[in-house]
């Protein structure tokens, strides 16, 4: 890590923001075996439960996510998705930090520089605050994702009322907002500091979604059909919505995208598979019409054991 001491002074001419300011090289980067060993020091069995460290679904989730996200109106290398990454939101606190366990950018360079992997979102480098944030939710960290939308031991919320839980893992003040020495939540942070245009909460538990847009500075919970809960994101020509399927072998509620005839966007792996059920279709009408085996295979693509596959189906 580079040990130059920030800021540097200023000179004439003026230096870049990469030269005086911190870069994601000079910041600490996510690292999963340091994230335990911490949760390890600093959390009992029970707390470490209820503060939420991330399970497998915080993994499949996020990838369901990227994997089904299509946006005619950029360029797949002019967007940045992030999953448990460090994402650095205030130059006056530069070590402060929030981890969404899903966010999107938009109009960046897929790549730091267009060269580098991104090891940390540093907002004062980028230049570009997250469109889309999404918190999966834990129990535990209500307060930290929802802020006062937090149903702490009511109907619909998570876990035992919140006089009998720990909180050591959400550090606030006063309303959630941050001291010198306390970071805000990350409520705050997306609403009041980076400005999030759209945040949505989703509870594994209760497969509850709850979506709020910036609105007049603040947050506004949207309304949704409880039965099949959806928002339409028109900056982005796409919606995101609760869709029941099986994903990686799982079969639940699954947050997704969907395009404006309201079909659920597919993931590569389904692409694939819908064009070779379709290549079969048609190597099915091939050999009715009389067309030899090769002939189909030679004009589908299709290997000559699965045109013989479909004959035989």
């Amino acid at each position: 890590m580079n040990q130059r001491s920030y800021p540097v002074p200023q000179v004439e001419p003026p230096l870049s923001p990469r030269e005086t300011l911190p870069t994601m090289y000079d910041l600490p980067s996510e690292d999963a075996e340091q994230t335990h060993s911490l949760w390890q020091q600093n959390c009992d069995k029970e707390n470490m439960f209820e503060s939420g460290l991330p399970d497998e679904f915080h993994d499949l989730q996020p990838q369901l996510l990227s994997a089904t996200l299509r946006l005619s109106g950029y360029a797949r290398d002019q967007l940045f998705t992030g999953t448990e990454l460090n994402l650095y939101y205030d130059v006056r606190q530069p070590q402060w930090y929030k981890r969404p366990d899903w966010f999107l950018v938009v109009g960046v360079p897929r790549l730091y520089d267009g060269t580098d992997l991104r090891s940390s979102y540093v907002i004062w480098q980028e230049g570009v605050d997250p469109f889309v944030v999404v918190e999966l939710l834990s129990p535990g960290t209500e307060k930290e994702d929802l802020g006062e939308y937090a149903d702490l031991g009511e109907d619909g919320g998570l876990g035992p009322p919140v006089s009998s839980r720990s909180t050591d893992a959400v550090p606030t003040v006063g309303n959630g907002r941050a001291t010198r020495e306390t970071p805000p939540r990350k409520w705050d942070v997306y609403e009041q500091i980076l400005r999030v245009p759209y945040y949505i909460v989703f509870s594994r538990y209760t497969n509850r979604v709850r979506f709020f847009q910036l609105t007049g500075g603040r947050y506004q919970e949207q309304t949704l059909d409880p039965t099949q809960p959806r928002l339409w994101i028109p900056e982005l020509g796409l919606g995101l919505g609760l869709w029941q399927g099986a994903f990686e072998g799982v079969t639940r509620h699954w947050l997704r995208w969907y395009d404006d005839q309201e079909n659920w966007l597919p993931t590569d792996a389904e692409r694939a598979t819908q064009a070779e059920t379709q290549l079969r279709q048609v190597a099915l009408k091939l050999l009715q019409q009389g067309l030899t085996v090769e002939q189909v295979a030679q004009l589908t693509g299709l290997a000559v054991e699965q045109v013989q596959g479909t004959g035989n189906g």
